[in-house]
Order: C-alpha cells, then structure tokens, then sequence
C-alpha cells in the first residue's frame, strides 16, 4: 500500500472518530429525553457501541502508523455541549434533523472508507469500515421514525426539553395567529403540562375564545378543556372545538366512551395490545397511549402502542 493510500485511510479514520466522539456526548445528552425505561436503555446501549466503535478506529490509526489523538474525545464533548446549548433555542424537529446530518456523515465516510480500503488491499479496515456502515444505517432508520413519529402527532421516543417546548409551540403561535391546527395543538402538549396559564394562551387565540375562558378557566384544567370544547362546538367554532378535542386526546382526559377502542377500561394487558395491534390511524394511538400513560400507565399497553405507532411512522417513511 502506497504512503499516498495510506494517509488518505489516516484521514478518514481520524474525522470518523472525531465525529463518532461527538456521537457518543449526543448520544449521552439524548438519554435524559428518553420517553420510557425502552428508549433510555437503547440510548445507552447506543452509546456503549459508539465507544466500542472509537476504541476499534482508534487501534485501526494504530495498525496504520498513525498516532491516536488523546485530545479527540474531548473535542467530541465540546461539539456536542455545543450542538446542545444551540439547539435549545430550535424546535424539536429541528435538533432531530442535526443529529440525522451527523449520522448521514458518519454513514457516507464511512462507504467511502470501505471503498478506499478495498482498494487498498486493507480487509481489516474494510471490515471495520462495513461494521460503521451497519451501525449508521440503523441509526439512521431510527432517527428517521422518531421524526416520522413527531411529525404524525408523537409522542416520540424522545421528550421536548422545556424551552424546545416553548420555542417550537411559539413558532406555531406566530405562524397561525388566527387558525389553529390539529397538529399544532398537539404540538403545544408539553407546554401546557409544564405551563397552566398556556391553557389561556389557548382559549385566547380561539373563536370565542375570551367568552370560553371566562367561563371555563374557573374550574380545573380537565374540566376545562372538556367544557371549552363543548361551548365552542356549540357556538358553530368546529375548527376551535376539534383542535380543543385534539388536545384533550393528547393529555390523555378523554372520557372512555371517546376512546377508540371500545370498552377500553375493561381490557387486560393482553387485550389491549391486540387491540392496540388493530389501529391503523396515528391519532387513535396517540389516544390510547395518552389516555393510557394518564390513568392505568400498564407498561406492556404503553410499550405496545409506542411499537404500534412506530410501526406506522415506518410505513409513512417506506422504511416498513
């Protein structure tokens, strides 16, 4: 193998551990957003496998004369409290779609790297370059389901920070300053759990909004909710009172007639999960799961109908 060849694998080695060292911090941060005790443990097994995969790039710069660079974990570090302070102040979706530009990088050097030791003649980096490209696609499928989730309503196997929250429902508040979305209000989930007086931000921007609130913010914020959608159907407001209903869906306070599963409080866990197995509609999931996670919070229901609409976001993504 020419020196030409050999600090042109040296190259790519070193900017595919400086990056996996970033992946590994992102990976660490994205633990502490986990939605359930599933999610964190495969954020952390994630993690485990990046740091197996930098220890086996590094010893590969070994093994080609290189000098490993102590300083490249820590780099990996700075980047990623970086990459998390700056996307405090972006919505969700967009912090997803970063860590989605990382392992499309991570992916594409790494085929370029099993493409330069093939020619080479260099079957151990070869092997460890088709080992990256098999850990970087899955990551890849993931991370595309987890956006392919929020953006059919969520929840999303990972949680909104706080000011994410606030930044990602403010943009919609200003986006749609007279009509509201369903989606949009799905959207403002995390806010308003976080937030009580977002429940009158709510009513103040629908159809008769100030009226309702009057009438409705007196009382709690379930009983609210229910009556706000009562009055604004009633008035003709369809579009206020489904996006009204919609958030109710999402706080999980529907009452169980309103479930799309008949009977619901009466199921087992195994008859909830077949159940939950029949739903074809993201939004009758998303009921479910809310309703669930609000009242009974039975571990294998919940698990079941995150798979189920991770299912479904798979099949939105061709990625089935």
């Amino acid at each position: 193998m020419s020196t030409s060849d050999t600090s042109t694998l040296l190259a790519q080695l070193r900017a595919i551990r400086d990056l996996t060292n970033t992946e590994i911090q992102i990976a660490e941060t994205r633990i502490a957003q986990a939605r359930t005790d599933a999610v964190r443990r495969e954020l952390s097994e994630n993690a485990d496998n990046a740091r197996a995969r930098a220890e086996a790039i590094e010893s590969a710069i070994r093994e080609l004369g290189g000098v490993p660079q102590l300083i490249g974990p820590f780099l990996g570090r700075l980047a990623a409290a970086v990459k998390a302070m700056a996307e405090q102040a972006q919505p969700f979706d967009e912090a997803l779609l970063g860590d989605l530009t990382l392992e499309h990088q991570l992916l594409d050097r790494a085929r370029y790297l099993k493409a330069l030791a093939t020619a080479a003649s260099r079957e151990d980096v070869v092997a460890l370059a088709q080992r990256l490209i098999t850990a970087h696609s899955a990551t890849v499928d993931w991370l595309s389901t987890v956006l392919a989730e929020d953006a059919l309503g969520g929840p999303a196997a990972l949680r909104r920070t706080p000011l994410q929250a606030a930044t990602g429902t403010a943009v919609k508040l200003v986006n749609t300053p007279v009509t509201w979305s369903t989606r949009g209000l799905d959207r403002a989930l995390d806010t308003f759990r976080s937030t009580p007086p977002a429940l009158q931000e709510l009513l103040a921007r629908g159809a008769h909004a100030g009226d309702v609130a009057v009438k409705t913010l007196a009382g709690s914020r379930d009983a609210a909710l229910e009556t706000a959608e009562r009055i604004t159907r009633s008035e003709g407001a369809d579009s206020t009172a489904d996006a009204l209903h919609s958030l109710r869906t999402a706080t999980g306070v529907l009452e169980p007639e309103e479930l799309p599963i008949a009977d619901y409080d009466d199921l087992n866990v195994g008859q909830a999960v077949a159940e939950i197995k029949e739903l074809t509609a993201p939004g009758d999931v998303r009921a479910i799961l809310a309703y669930e996670e609000a009242h009974k919070d039975r571990q294998g229901v919940v698990s079941a109908a995150q798979t189920r609409l991770a299912a479904i976001a798979q099949e939105v993504t061709g990625r089935n």
